[in-house]
């Protein structure tokens, strides 16, 4: 049996998984990423289906006062804070330490999610799984920070 040596958590739909709120696919093509795919040290992962969701799903956005809405409404909250919740632990079974989540997504987001006006406009912030894993370490990245997350594998691997 091989050894699992899992180093990036991956959103799944940059993984090229169907798994985005609307079915589109959003794989990210990268030499990197690809480094890494061959190298076996990704684990792709969505928060939104781990938590429950289906695909295709309505689109969400973090309201102002904290829950996560679909643009119908529907109080989503419950099952974006179960995926966050499952994808912690996943990162923490697997002694991940390291993400790269799809930026503007009201789980994964990093640096920039929607404004929960569901206007097409964004602010700065971040997704309901970001916060959770970088309150407990686990540093997040988007999927335009690859050569930044590069550097931080490199610096990892040259530690004891």
């Amino acid at each position: 049996m091989k050894k699992e040596n899992y180093q990036l958590l991956i959103s799944a739909c940059l993984f090229g998984e169907r798994v985005r709120y609307d079915a589109k696919l959003n794989k990210l093509e990268h030499t990197l990423l690809q480094q890494w795919i061959n190298e076996d040290i990704v684990l792709p992962v969505c928060p939104e289906v781990i938590g429950g969701l289906p695909t295709p799903r309505a689109p969400a956005e973090i309201m102002t006062n904290g829950t996560i809405q679909t643009v119908q409404q529907e109080d989503v909250s419950e099952a974006f804070h179960r995926g966050a919740q499952k994808t912690l632990a996943i990162a923490l079974k697997h002694g991940i330490k390291i993400a790269i989540l799809t930026e503007r997504s009201p789980s994964c987001g990093s640096s920039n999610i929607y404004n929960g006006e569901f206007s097409n406009t964004l602010i700065e912030g971040q997704g309901i799984t970001t916060q959770l894993l970088r309150n407990n370490g686990i540093l997040v990245f988007n999927q335009f920070q690859l050569e930044e997350v590069q550097k931080h594998l490199s610096f990892s691997q040259k530690l004891p």
